[in-house]
């Protein structure tokens, strides 16, 4: 049955103007990209199957497009409308941590680095630079890795702390595997930055580690 032949309650369309996007499953957020199905599917249908098959929404949306396109019923104008919608998600997320404004809790500050950070398919190593009051001062990406391990050079993430005349910094990094269990290398490494930082007098106040949907503070577990 096409979803047009649905009651109006469960055609996601519908169902988002009716209940909100957040009553949506992933599946149907995408169908309502995907617009349309093809011969005997509709387009949740398509989703589910494309889900299914990439093995979840993050893996889906980190597919290289080249994949997509091959899938019955995604071209690449509907690959360009799901990275738009993932886009302006990102940048509806990073207008929530402006520079000047104070960071008042590290809860802020993990929801940010998961939006920026979380859904990377390598490892991402970056600095939150902040003034002594506070007050973020700017974000970078600064190196990048595998899927399993980045290398991290403490010259270049000191000289980017100068650079923003920082006085405190938050390290963070990603987990691709979903799991942001800080590894024993994730405490040498910020062990080592904590030095070489404290030798241009800008303080280190955390390292967070981010996944997906979760993110763990290495100043919360006592281990900075």
């Amino acid at each position: 049955m096409a979803i047009t032949n649905w009651p109006v309650e469960d055609r996601p369309r519908e169902k988002l103007l009716l209940q909100g996007a957040k009553h949506l499953t992933d599946a149907e957020l995408i169908a309502i990209f995907l617009q349309t199905g093809t011969r005997g599917k509709t387009a949740l249908d398509l989703a589910r199957e494309l889900l299914s098959e990439f093995g979840g929404l993050k893996k889906l949306l980190a597919a290289h497009p080249t994949l997509l396109f091959q899938k019955p019923g995604m071209g690449k104008a509907k690959y360009a409308a799901l990275r738009a919608a993932v886009e302006l998600g990102q940048r509806y997320q990073d207008d929530a941590l402006q520079p000047g404004e104070l960071l008042r809790s590290s809860v802020t500050a993990k929801r940010f680095l998961v939006s920026r950070l979380g859904h990377y398919p390598h490892e991402v190593f970056a600095c939150l630079f902040l003034d002594a009051q506070q007050r973020v001062l700017g974000f970078e990406e600064l190196f990048r890795g595998t899927l399993r391990e980045t290398s991290v050079y403490p010259r270049e993430v000191v000289k980017q702390g100068l650079a923003h005349n920082a006085a405190k910094i938050i390290l963070a990094h990603n987990h691709p595997s979903g799991n942001p269990t800080p590894s024993q290398a994730d405490c040498d490494v910020t062990d080592i930055l904590k030095k070489a930082l404290e030798l241009v007098d800008i303080k280190l106040i955390d390292h967070i580690v981010v996944s997906w949907q979760r993110s763990v503070s290495l100043a919360d577990l006592g281990l900075l």
